[in-house]
């Protein structure tokens, strides 16, 4: 006769006992019979609530889920030839990303001649990267791809407010 080991609704175990035996205190108690451990010899069986248990489980997996940092990837679009203050504004919104906890893609746009003189590109990101090196890290190299150039930068780990406070209690 197929035996399995039988664990209470309270996690306490009740012994190996009969399929028949394990089905009929679960109906007395109302509660369902689930197999825990199949694998096991012999299995593992528990008395409980399986819609409560099924709830229970998804309101974490959305707990867990809502608890998740998504990365988000802003773009910003330079020339090699840009103007000074067009580059401060550029740049400005390049720290402001940083500060949110966003990654930046700087994406470097080359016409005409300009694709032949590629450095140009290369020197204008490394000098973005150096001007934010504070608020953020150069994630991927500058990397030449076709008529644009591509980096991305992403923002140094900070932090929490409740980590420093536990840092400052203990």
């Amino acid at each position: 006769m197929p035996e399995v080991r039988l664990v209470g609704p309270n996690g306490e175990q009740v012994g190996i006992v009969p399929i028949a035996k394990a089905l009929e205190l679960a109906r007395e108690s109302d509660l369902d019979l689930v197999e825990v451990a199949p694998t096991a010899r012999p299995p593992v069986a528990k008395l409980m609530d399986y819609g409560k248990f099924k709830y229970e489980s998804a309101m974490k997996a959305r707990e867990a889920r809502k608890n998740q940092a998504h990365t988000v990837i802003k773009e910003i679009k330079l020339r090699p030839k840009i103007d000074p203050h067009d580059y401060e504004t550029k740049k400005g919104h390049v720290v402001r990303f940083l500060k949110a906890g966003d990654k930046v893609k700087v994406t470097i746009m080359f016409r005409g001649r300009e694709q032949s003189r590629p450095e140009l590109g290369r020197r204008l990101l490394q000098r973005l990267a150096d001007d934010v090196e504070e608020l953020g890290f150069v994630e991927s190299r500058p990397k030449q791809d076709g008529r644009n150039m591509i980096m991305v930068i992403g923002p140094h780990k900070k932090k929490t407010a409740r980590g420093q406070e536990e840092a400052g209690t203990a």
